[in-house]
């Protein structure tokens, strides 16, 4: 996500909420190729590579970040080309929750997120209940569709 994405303050990086997020993909998604930081000294990106992904992917990565003030960005990447975003944080363009949806995930197409709970093990279970859904279903619309997630 681009700073030019952000409005508001989005807070220093929470690296315990990193810890935890790569914790529960490890626990919950047998496709974790790898997890690793954008920097081993200060961390600002959780990174979590997959062996598969969306419908002809081949493999994709997730890109975290979780701050101290509770804002957070899911970006998923995968090998065709196809981005998508679960974010929280202050913005002008959409709800401070909200979702970009594939295959570009632009700043301008953001819309409301179906992920309304805001503790870090909650919102990272509904990111990937709503992957696993899109992945299973071969259905990019699966992703921000349900009912308050997870």
């Amino acid at each position: 996500m681009s700073e030019d994405d952000r409005a508001g303050e989005f807070g220093p990086i929470y690296l315990p909420a990193l810890q935890r997020i790569r914790d529960l993909w490890l626990e919950l998604e047998p496709l974790v190729d790898a997890t690793s930081y954008d920097d081993v000294v200060a961390p600002t990106e959780l990174q979590i590579s997959l062996s598969d992904g969306l419908g002809d992917a081949d493999a994709a990565r997730l890109d975290i970040q979780w701050s101290e003030l509770g804002m957070y960005s899911f970006h998923y990447v995968d090998s065709e080309d196809v981005n998508w975003r679960f974010d929280r944080h202050p913005n002008t363009h959409s709800p401070e929750i909200h979702f970009h949806p594939p295959p570009e995930a632009t700043t301008t197409a953001a819309e409301p997120s179906c992920i309304d709970v805001t503790e870090v093990s909650l919102v990272t279970r509904a990111v990937h209940t709503m992957w696993r859904a899109a992945y299973e279903d071969e259905d990019l619309d699966r992703l921000n569709s349900a009912s308050n997630p997870p």
